[in-house]
């Protein structure tokens, strides 16, 4: 099956596989597994931040650098559909009593700052304190501009208030703009950096930050039972992804936009431009007839997001467009 459902389905290539046999273990809760230490530090090399912690998820990486800004009774600002508000099952509140508060995203993925700063509490006991405020790059597929990142920066910045990035897809961004990861993450206190989406790794996430934010974060990985002892097996595939399938996510750019492009020709419209991998059907797309006809032709989708990755070539794009077109020639006049 050709799989869009997301690009965490990808599959660890033979190269991987042989740097995770090969690699070399120890005892990482005591420090000592030298292939995580390698990936901590070039994570954090090539990120421009002091240090980096490597942990099992993007989820649990955004959890720690809540926990690491924040304190009982604070809060975080965080876009109204962002993953760490909708889709971690509410940690920073369960775990940390740390109180989200949502607002919209704008249509091109970004918090308005002008509403970010009115949502800011003033200092009144009635009031959570606001502490962090939580960016997304992408959000469904959309990048935010460098020029619009300096200026939350600046912004937060002036207000006193934390900045932490959810950068699942941020390597995704860095290829779209041609700009470094580096140049990315110079506007944030922290941002956790998944290696499981497009950079194909099976398995991991790093948060990168101050030394003092990986401090604080270590000791919440170690509290939330995170520490994953001989982790070099599967850090050496983070590292081998880091160093090798980050400018290869034009490919899947590529594809994406070729798909945008003929589904739109074919009169299904889209909620966004394609920017990145992820292809945005419109909402009022009824996807229930079209998800069941792609599956009869060897393709999974889960409804409007479809998602392009390393184990999608340009040949089995070609295969999706066909079978969309099928699709549409069977249903043409509805």
């Amino acid at each position: 099956m050709i799989d869009l459902r997301s690009d965490t389905v990808t599959q660890p290539s033979s190269e991987m596989l042989a740097a995770m046999a090969a690699a070399e273990t120890g005892d990482d809760v005591y420090g000592e597994d030298p292939t995580v230490n390698a990936l901590e530090a070039y994570a954090a090399e090539i990120t421009g931040k002091e240090a980096a912690l490597y942990a099992a998820s993007g989820t649990q990486t955004n959890l720690l650098g809540i926990l690491s800004h924040c304190e009982r009774g604070h809060e975080y600002i965080v876009g109204s559909r962002a993953h760490t508000y909708m889709y971690e099952g509410g940690g920073a509140a369960v775990l940390g009593s740390v109180q989200p508060c949502p607002i919209p995203f704008n249509s091109r993925g970004e918090l308005p700052l002008d509403e970010v700063e009115a949502a800011v509490k003033p200092d009144d006991a009635h009031f959570a304190i606001t502490r962090l405020v939580c960016l997304e790059n992408t959000h469904a597929g959309k990048v935010l501009s460098m020029a619009y990142l300096d200026e939350y920066s600046r912004r937060m910045q002036a207000l006193g208030l934390r900045r932490h990035l959810d950068g699942a897809r941020a390597f995704n961004a860095a290829v779209k703009l041609d700009v470094t990861i580096e140049g990315i993450c110079q506007y944030f206190d922290s941002a956790s950096l998944c290696l499981s989406k497009g950079l194909a790794a099976p398995v991991g996430s790093v948060l990168v930050g101050s030394k003092d934010i990986i401090a604080r974060a270590r000791r919440y990985r170690k509290m939330l039972g995170g520490g994953m002892r001989q982790a070099g097996v599967i850090a050496a595939a983070g590292l081998y992804a880091l160093k090798n399938n980050v400018q290869r996510l034009a490919d899947d750019h590529a594809n994406a936009a070729r798909m945008g492009q003929a589904l739109k020709e074919m009169g299904l419209p889209l909620a966004n431009p394609v920017e990145t991998n992820i292809v945005m059907l419109a909402p009022e797309i009824d996807t229930t007839p079209l998800i069941e006809h792609l599956q009869q032709h060897g393709v999974r989708i889960n409804g409007h997001r479809w998602v392009f990755h390393r184990d999608i070539s340009s040949d089995q794009t070609d295969h999706i467009i066909a079978a969309c077109r099928s699709y549409r020639n069977e249903h043409a006049g509805e």
